[in-house]
């Protein structure tokens, strides 16, 4: 009797899961030194930094996300031991309520506070669309006064430009979801004494206007109504609106005039009589002169376009958006975009408290940022560069190299020793692909010299393809013989050469461009 075959467990594939990434190393330094200068502004206006824990209580992070279709509303969930159900935050907003409600008696109020860190949402991933991405936030909670929201878009303003982004490239878009509200009133769909009813629809016209950029005027009239068939046949219900009651909110979203006294008049016209919407009109007309009087009238907008998708905000709103034109995936100019959001959210705290606690906050999306610096050359990519690499050319003088090497660390050089097996060519291959500046070489003939050798591996790909024969080779000034006592300040004339250059060029790993 043949013995039965045993099956062999298949190998796990290795991809990494739709809609996530990874991130590598020039890609990390990018981002640090990006993410450093946004919280130095946001230290200099007297914020604390916070990191809170990445997982929450579903009951805690609750129920704004606008994916509510998707499976746990758009968050990734799961039943603990306990049977209670955790999830990972969605943003880093929700965790700062239940953080504020739960230290609030050895927290000083106004509370102020900034946050980096990656968040997840299990929406429907797409091109540019991740379920995993960085935010970088900052929130003050404790306190009513719209001066705490004029201020946050103040600092969003002075965080861009210490990145490198002009006055003239970014413009802050500011609305209220009160004069929203007041709209809603007039239209007969929200009723100030039982704000539940039709909750439901209301967050529907809500999202679709958010989707206005994207789905244009004709698409957000669509979801207002009965529905809209995407490209791809999927159909999403609508708020079912009548042609009357959308035509009013198509108004409000073309609210905005010449200049923000205009806008503002515009709207008082849309809310009619209804009191929250007229508060709403005269918080905006407070930050729009809090904002002059600082200078920054020229960076920031009343916009009525601009709701946010997420449903606890409860006052203004405002998106920081890049003026300045990219090229698409299709070849057509368009301008970037939105790289921020954030607004008030009074109601966040007292749902853990039963007090209300007023609060306010910014949160600025790390990898689209990132992309932005990318598109007008600001990510200092100069700083992308690889360390310095020390060849092996005698394995038993691992320990000389080494102390080489930790010469050039105490001298604020990054540098490592090639710790593979191989040959020179094999090791310079290796720091190619490290994207290494120079390499150093010490053998045996420049040892009993007292002298080492530079080789400027960017300086020699750029110059491969204009040398012809072996000798010219030789002769080219990629590559120098300095004394061994001399090796840190040639070290560094050689690395300032390089940055000078620019970016390093592409190599293909041979040390050729």
């Amino acid at each position: 009797m043949a013995k039965d075959k045993v099956k062999k467990t298949p190998r796990p594939r290795a991809e990494t899961p739709r809609g996530f990434r990874d991130y590598f190393g020039a890609e990390v330094v990018e981002r640090r030194r990006m993410l450093d200068a946004i919280c130095d502004v946001y230290h200099a206006y007297g914020f604390d930094p916070l990191e809170s824990s990445a997982v929450e209580t579903v009951e805690a992070l609750g129920k704004y996300l606008p994916d509510v279709d998707r499976p746990n509303e758009g968050v990734f969930a799961w039943q603990d031991d306990d049977e209670s159900w955790l999830a990972l935050r969605y943003d880093l907003t929700a965790p700062l309520a239940r953080v504020f409600a739960q230290h609030r008696l050895s927290l000083p109020t106004p509370y102020r506070r900034y946050a980096v860190g990656p968040v997840w949402r299990n929406e429907k991933p797409g091109p540019g669309r991740y379920r995993q991405f960085y935010q970088c936030d900052a929130d003050t909670v404790g306190t009513q006064t719209v001066a705490a929201d004029a201020e946050i878009c103040m600092m969003l303003a002075d965080a861009f430009e210490a990145i490198g982004i002009s006055r003239d490239d970014v413009i802050v878009r500011v609305n209220n979801r009160k004069v929203l509200n007041g709209v809603m009133e007039e239209i007969g769909v929200l009723d100030p004494s039982d704000p539940g009813i039709r909750a439901h629809e209301r967050g529907i016209v809500m999202r679709a206007i958010d989707k206005l950029d994207r789905l244009g005027e004709d698409g957000v009239r669509a979801l207002l109504g009965k529905g809209r068939l995407d490209e791809s046949g999927d159909f999403t219900k609508g708020a079912g609106l009548s042609a009357d009651q959308a035509e009013i909110v198509m108004g409000f979203v073309a609210a905005r005039r010449d200049t923000g006294a205009a806008t503002c008049a515009r709207l008082c016209e849309l809310v009619g009589n209804s009191a929250t919407g007229a508060e709403g009109v005269v918080e905006l007309e407070t930050i729009a002169e809090l904002m002059e009087a600082q200078g920054y009238a020229s960076r920031a907008i009343i916009d009525p376009s601009v709701v946010r998708g997420l449903g606890y905000y409860t006052g203004p709103v405002f998106e920081a958006e890049l003026t300045f034109e990219i090229v698409d995936e299709d070849g057509h100019r368009r301008q970037f975009g939105s790289v921020a959001g954030g607004g008030r959210y009074d109601d966040l705290v007292k749902r853990f408290t039963g007090q209300a606690v007023p609060a306010t906050g910014i949160s600025v999306g790390v990898d689209r940022l990132l992309a932005a610096l990318r598109a007008i050359g600001r990510a200092g990519g100069a700083e992308a560069s690889g360390p310095v690499v020390i060849l092996v050319m005698d394995r038993d003088r691992m320990a000389d190299y080494q102390t080489m090497c930790g010469e050039l660390r105490r001298a604020g050089i990054r540098a490592e020793v090639f710790l593979g097996g191989g040959n020179m060519a094999r090791q310079l291959k290796y720091a190619d692909k490290r994207n290494a500046p120079v390499a150093i070489i010490e053998g045996g003939d420049e040892r009993a010299a007292g002298v080492v050798q530079l080789k400027d591996l960017d300086l020699g790909a750029r110059l491969s393809s204009e040398i012809a024969s072996r000798e010219e080779w030789r002769e080219q000034p990629a590559q120098q013989t300095v004394a061994r006592t001399d090796l840190v300040p040639q070290l560094r004339a050689m690395l300032a050469r390089a940055e000078a250059r620019g970016p390093a060029v592409a190599r293909d790993g041979n040390g050729a461009a």
